[in-house]
């Protein structure tokens, strides 16, 4: 007979993950995150911004639909993914939604990347659409929020909504890459970036070398 100890353990492996995507620069990194996610058989919810959509224009020449249906035909295409029935797509003003409710369990959520604008709403609780109602049912049950800010420099305004959402339990990863992996090419960097986020909501992967104390001792030779 299964334990409620177990099947606790059993329903946190099979929860799904909630992906927002909001405006600011950057909406590859969040791209890049769900294509690494339903290639290795995660379930998604994901949610993407009227302005994330405009951004996707400027920076990927990728033009979004705000019909969730065509959306998820479009990201899937981007991800190079013929079908996937662990992807579910929301409407951004769709409140009604699974993810706008404490009751739908899932692992937690990702904001990547995080606007500005996003922050402040998610710090202020006001909810005014369907990410940042997601945002802020992950804080209210104490779940896993990982926002991914890519903004520089940041106002005291920025500073102080990050540090209100830090002491609230959210972890703020800014998009900030590292290049102690030798990044061949921009993919490496952006991989760097969201392999950094994976790791803090617990997720194995390979998508950049690691920090060795062997590298760390020749680089201190130097």
């Amino acid at each position: 007979m299964m334990t409620s100890k177990n099947l606790n353990n059993f329903n946190l492996e099979n929860l799904p993950i909630v992906i927002g995507i909001s405006g600011a620069s950057g909406t590859v990194y969040g791209l890049r995150t769900l294509e690494f996610l339903l290639q290795n058989n995660y379930r998604v919810d994901l949610v993407i911004s009227e302005s994330a959509s405009k951004v996707a224009i400027n920076e990927l020449n990728l033009a979004l639909s705000t019909e969730p249906v065509l959306l998820k035909e479009q990201v899937l295409s981007y991800c190079r993914i013929s079908k996937s029935e662990n992807l579910t797509v929301w409407s951004y003003d769709d409140i009604a939604a699974s993810i706008s409710s404490g009751s739908y369990k899932t692992q937690g959520m990702i904001v990547v990347p995080a606007s500005m604008g996003t922050i402040g709403a998610i710090a202020s609780g006001t909810s005014d659409n369907l990410l940042t109602r997601a945002a802020d049912v992950c804080l209210k049950e104490r779940r896993k929020l990982i926002l991914v800010p890519r903004e520089m420099p940041f106002s005291s305004i920025h500073l102080e909504n990050l540090l209100k959402l830090s002491r609230e339990g959210a972890i703020v990863a800014p998009a900030c890459p590292g290049f102690y992996h030798s990044p061949k090419n921009l993919s490496d960097t952006v991989d760097f970036v969201v392999g950094k986020v994976l790791d803090l909501i617990g997720i194995d992967h390979e998508l950049f070398k690691r920090w060795e104390k062997a590298k760390r001792d020749t680089l201190t030779l130097l």
